[in-house]
């Protein structure tokens, strides 16, 4: 009898555990799914991992369903690091900060440091990775790096992919490699090795060079894509970086076991503009018309994640570290132009400016004051931290709320990460709702309007088998619209298994056949993480809804 839990202690230095406790905790993400390991290991160092990925390729001809899934800090809404084999939970060792490097901007991490302990080494330097997600308080930076994340910053400084500089990888034979971006010439001199990494090299450069053209072309035309492979960043014909095709890959072709991070110098003085609209129509407009100012975000959320936040008030005041009164005394402004819109607004945009003197600032605001004129559209500068920050909470906490508060149903994510152009927004969303009504599922919407990248959190009785059975149907033409409309249908959150199963959809069966032989010559035993990017299926998503 194979006993792998046994046999898992004695090949590494860390702990394995298979206590009921344990692997129930493993089995869930934030995401829809529930799916039971055998093992959790929690890897001493890198030396552990490859010995793991060793201790599979030997015993996976005799035991087929073996495989290594990395976790972090599990905070994916996807199910990207669930797997019924054995779970590398990473936050427990491999959590160091190797260094910060405050003059060259750059710092050196493993894939379980959490964001909240990182940000605390870099912000008294006045520097950070600004792709942080709304889940930044409980998020890890290997998940970070695994799903591509982006956030409320990304529309100036771009997603985690662009600030990834190097990675330490351990890949199918159970070796550590450095990948970082190559020339034409260093490439030509990888390609030259006779070993396992050489093979690769030259495996993954002749699919890439031989369907140049169609993988440019497959490029999705929008500003954030977690979706499949990003071939299309790897090879430029002249630089070839491997870096890229990782980021985003959910731990699907090797193992992160360190990462070089480019940083910013934050911008000393910041500023919040909030601006109310009685409908959606606007928006692509007043988009456009901001976008030339440069603001470091423009995030968005509707009145419904409005009501949560007003009927959940005293626990967001405390989640703010304010006292309730004056925490609502703060909305008195907003209650007076309430009373001239009529009610409550239909929609909230967060223009956020962040400039290097209050000259600056001042200037920005003036710039943004003079490009809402003509619009109907209220406004309130607010000019303190404080102030800010209690729409910041309100808008990073809404999933959190939700999850947390609504009695009978839970919050399902599963078409929550589309991503299209602003200008088709108007068009696009009053489709995707009328899908969602069609099947009485009720909504919150909340996203990064300057991305055209919104989160719809649907309300469902997964209990019920008739709710579960909704996921799928609506799942589908959900997809189909956003791939009529030319969008992504995961910007920052990735495929996992929610969404593995329409990349062909999207992407269509040239390109999805070149995402399989991507997995075919990084991971040709199918060890790390099966299920995801590539092989993921309708019947296993169905199977493993979660039910409580």
């Amino acid at each position: 009898m194979f006993d792998l839990t046994a046999k898992l202690k004695t090949t590494i230095k860390g702990e394995v555990a298979s206590d009921a406790e344990t692997l129930k905790r493993y089995s869930r993400d934030t995401s829809l799914f529930e799916v039971k390991p055998q093992a959790v290991v929690f890897p001493a160092d890198r030396a552990d991992i490859e010995s793991l990925v060793r201790f599979v390729n030997e015993h996976k001809p005799a035991e087929p369903s073996l495989s290594l899934t990395a976790r972090s800090a599990g905070t994916d809404m996807t199910g990207g690091p669930l797997n019924d084999s054995i779970i590398l939970s990473l936050t427990e060792h491999l959590n160091r900060v190797d260094r910060v490097d405050e003059e060259n901007l750059e710092a050196v991490v493993e894939p379980g440091v959490f964001y909240r302990d990182f940000e605390e080494k870099t912000l008294p330097k006045h520097i950070s990775l600004p792709t942080y997600p709304a889940s930044k308080s409980i998020a890890a930076l290997g998940g970070m790096i695994a799903n591509n994340s982006g956030g409320e910053k990304t529309l100036r400084y771009g997603k985690t992919a662009d600030y990834v500089k190097e990675m330490e990888v351990v890949l199918a034979d159970g070796e550590s490699y450095t990948l970082k971006s190559l020339s034409p010439d260093e490439l030509e001199e990888k390609k030259k090795q006779t070993d396992f990494e050489g093979e690769l090299y030259r495996r993954t450069h002749d699919l890439l060079e031989n369907n140049f053209d169609i993988i440019q072309k497959a490029r999705p035309d929008v500003s954030k894509n977690s979706a499949g492979y990003a071939l299309w960043r790897v090879w430029d014909r002249q630089h070839f970086d491997l870096t890229q095709l990782f980021c985003g890959a959910q731990g699907t072709l090797g193992i992160i076991t360190k990462a070089k991070l480019r940083l910013i110098k934050d911008k000393p003085k910041r500023r919040l503009i909030a601006l109310f609209f009685n409908n959606w129509d606007e928006l692509p407009a007043v988009v456009n018309a901001l976008l030339p100012h440069d603001p470091e975000g423009l995030e968005a959320f509707d009145d419904e994640t409005l009501k949560l936040g007003l009927r959940f008030m005293p626990e967001i005041a405390k989640r703010a570290g304010r006292n309730f009164f004056a925490f609502a005394w703060q909305f008195w402004p907003e209650v007076l132009i309430g009373i001239k819109m009529l009610g409550l607004p239909k929609l909230i945009v967060l223009v956020q400016l962040a400039e290097d003197s209050e000259q600056a600032i001042d200037i920005k605001t003036a710039e943004i004051k003079r490009a809402l004129a003509g619009f109907r559209v209220h406004y309130r500068v607010l000019l303190t931290e404080t102030e800010a920050n209690k729409y910041w909470v309100m808008r990073r906490q809404s999933f959190a709320l939700l999850r947390e508060h609504v009695k009978g149903k839970k919050t399902a994510p599963f078409i929550e990460d589309f991503c299209v152009k602003p200008e088709v927004i108007p068009e696009f969303l009053p489709q995707a709702i009328a899908i969602l009504r069609e099947h009485g599922i009720k909504v919150n919407i909340a996203g990064h309007a300057g991305n055209g990248n919104f989160h719809i959190i649907p309300l469902m009785d997964l209990r019920r088998q008739s709710e579960r059975d909704k996921i799928t149907v609506v799942a589908d033409k959900f997809y189909d619209l956003v791939v009529k409309y030319k969008g992504s249908i995961t910007a920052e959150h990735n495929d996992g298994i929610i969404r593995t199963p329409y990349l062909e959809k999207m992407y269509g069966t040239e390109i999805y056949d070149i995402f399989r032989q991507v997995k075919q010559i990084f991971d040709p035993q199918n060890i790390f993480n099966p299920g995801k990017k590539i092989g993921g299926d309708i019947a296993y998503l169905k199977s493993h809804i979660a039910k409580d």
